[in-house]
């Protein structure tokens, strides 16, 4: 029996503006949303499949009007091509896992999906990571800087403690374990988000080398009964900067934090914050429109 056709039906974007498009279409036309983004070129692509019926005249106009409500809010969009397309079932249930190739942080690490066959180089520690509906593979520019930096910042023959504000998938925590570090804690709101995680690290055998509970930022405490070496807190910059004390009372006063999730036009905004607290910038990076750094104590902590 020949299978009937899905049709795609596809918005070009950037990353700033991805989430907001992604809410545009779900909501226009009912249905579940996935999103791509090219690290190289920087663009985001945000798809619904369907029936044909979902495109109507009417529907493509209130997807313009509102990807024009999106920029007169600020947002760059991008091109913000609308493009509608038939796929067949048996083309689309595959042919989405091309976009999810393997990554290597280095010589360190090597994370990928679990169809991949790629084999790790020597020494080379390995993460299994699918994509989810919600939650990062490392695809993520800002993703991508934390996990070369908790690779760049192990010592050989030293363990490093590593705290993870905001597991997501729980891909820098596993990554952490996987490299040696201990203890590793990985905290998150969101309690679909601590399901997924806890899941990844069944998944990669570390679920007893790591603790991921749910937790929030705002209400970590600000004379911290333990402190970290290694800490990665990759979230917006608004949270960033109101919760600064807290965030950087966490942090031992050897230790490194890595902050990301930070655009560049806020970036400093959010390292003139968390200088204020005696910390200075060691290294940094941009990748599109992202840019990510890692910060350590002047002198001695005063907390």
């Amino acid at each position: 029996m020949k299978s009937k056709p899905l049709w795609r039906i596809s918005v070009t974007t950037t990353r700033e503006a991805g989430d907001a498009v992604a809410e545009l279409l779900g909501s226009t036309l009912g249905q579940p949303v996935s999103s791509h983004f090219h690290v190289e070129t920087g663009v985001s692509i945000i798809t619904v499949y369907g029936r044909r019926k979902l495109m109507s005249h009417d529907v493509r106009e209130k997807i313009s009007a509102g990807l024009k409500w999106i920029k007169n809010c600020g947002l760059k969009i991008g091109s913000g091509k609308i493009i509608v397309a038939k796929v067949r079932r048996e083309d689309w249930a595959t042919s989405w896992k091309r976009h999810f190739k393997p990554i290597e942080i280095g010589d360190a690490l090597l994370i990928k999906p679990s169809w991949s066959k790629r084999k790790p180089r020597k020494n080379q520690a390995v993460v299994v990571l699918d994509p989810g509906l919600s939650f990062g593979t490392g695809q993520h520019p800002t993703t991508m800087f934390c996990l070369g930096e908790v690779a760049k910042w192990r010592t050989k023959g030293k363990s490093r403690s590593f705290l993870d504000l905001g597991a997501g998938s729980g891909i820098l925590a596993i990554a952490a374990a996987k490299l040696g570090c201990q203890p590793v804690r990985a905290i998150d709101s969101d309690p679909e988000a601590i399901r997924v995680a806890r899941a990844n690290a069944r998944a990669n055998r570390v679920h007893k080398k790591l603790r991921i509970t749910r937790g929030d930022v705002a209400k970590l405490p600000i004379r911290a009964k333990r402190q970290y070496d290694l800490i990665c807190a990759n979230l917006i910059s608004d949270l960033l900067i109101a919760e600064k004390r807290r965030i950087a009372a966490q942090l031992n006063r050897h230790g490194t934090l890595m902050l990301a999730g930070i655009l560049k036009r806020e970036f400093a905004q959010v390292r003139t914050a968390f200088e204020e607290l005696d910390l200075k910038l060691v290294s940094s990076e941009c990748r599109g429109e992202w840019r990510s750094g890692s910060f350590c104590f002047v002198r001695e902590k005063l907390f």
